[in-house]
């Protein structure tokens, strides 16, 4: 079952004995586990039926036990184990396995199994799918992360334009937890409805519009010499917000992008944003960066981003300043 499904049932009460949340991304975890915390149970019914515990103090026969009790002064049960990775060996034991077997249907027993997966070949997964929820949360790759937070943005009532979610998504990395929590400052004083543009996303966060790996990258893909320099003399003054290891990766990407984008036979607006992930609003100036730069040229602008690669993490030579292997970097990517 889906995130989003799970998250749709249990807004309509629609409730299983048993939720084992698992997987490498945390975000979706905490959401589940915090949405039947927080509205399974009154705040009444939760001095008696709820109990949460964590892994590393609670063994499997004392989670059975409190299981198997019945509500009292309500319909539902709530146990939620934190942290349930640390309990050991937990695939394995007997006990847990007979209660997945048949548990009480007026209990919700949810354990949050972070950053770990479960092989599930088990008959202890098995027996969750058959009788509950199975969740693996798998991490979003990069170029899923747009979309991600165009939907959330678009679930708390507001609309973003294409160059907003790219200068998001650009500068706030792939942690979801903490990309919600900015989007949430975002908005606090914006009125429902509004379209998210650069100028709000600096207004509110602190991102600048004009000087960023976004820019940066358009600046270098019109070969606008001058504002590639500006960006990155910003860069280089500002060192601790744009590391050199950041830019050569984020740059990286991009001229990959530009190399693959030449060897494709279907160059419509449709087939170069599915292939690359993004949305077709950006097609246009990968086409335009594309008729810039030829296939020699962007074999060379990678091995120039190789080399610059080795010298930040000062492989055969002696320490130079990020902002000055920057500045070079950017000079022979131009030149």
């Amino acid at each position: 079952m889906s995130y989003e499904q799970i998250i749709g049932d249990i807004n309509r009460k629609i409730f299983y004995p048993i939720y084992f949340l698992t997987g490498e991304e945390p975000h979706f975890i905490d959401k589940i586990s915090k949405l039947i915390e927080t509205t399974v149970l009154s705040e009444d019914e939760k001095e008696f039926n709820q109990i949460i515990v964590y892994g590393r103090d609670i063994l499997p026969n004392q989670i059975i036990q409190m299981a198997r009790e019945y509500p009292v002064f309500g319909n539902y049960r709530v146990i939620i184990v934190r942290e349930a990775q640390d309990i050991k060996q937990i695939e394995k034991d007997k006990l847990l396995l007979a209660y997945l077997e048949k548990p009480v249907p007026t209990t919700l027993l949810v354990f949050d199994y972070k950053y770990k997966k479960v092989d599930g070949r088990t008959s202890f997964v098995q027996l969750l799918k058959k009788n509950g929820i199975f969740f693996e949360s798998k991490k979003l790759y990069d170029n899923q992360v747009p979309k991600w937070i165009e939907g959330t943005i678009r679930g708390m009532g507001y609309q973003i334009n294409p160059q907003a979610m790219m200068l998001l998504s650009e500068n706030l990395g792939t942690d979801l937890s903490k990309i919600e929590n900015e989007l949430k400052k975002l908005v606090i004083n914006i009125d429902k409805n509004t379209e998210i543009t650069p100028d709000i996303v600096e207004k509110n966060i602190g991102i600048s519009k004009d000087f960023n790996i976004f820019e940066l990258q358009k600046a270098l893909g019109e070969r606008n010499i001058y504002k590639a320099n500006q960006i990155i003399n910003f860069f280089a003054s500002n060192p601790k917000d744009n590391s050199v290891v950041f830019v050569i990766v984020m740059l990286f990407n991009y001229f990959k992008r530009l190399l693959i984008y030449h060897t494709l036979k279907d160059k419509s607006d449709k087939n170069v944003a599915s292939k690359f992930g993004i949305n077709p609003y950006f097609v246009r100036e990968i086409r335009i960066a594309s008729s810039r730069y030829n296939i020699a040229k962007l074999r060379s602008i990678i091995s120039i981003l190789r080399e610059y690669d080795q010298k930040a993490k000062g492989v055969e030579t002696a320490p130079i300043e990020d902002g000055e292997l920057m500045k070079e970097m950017i000079y022979k990517i131009l030149h």
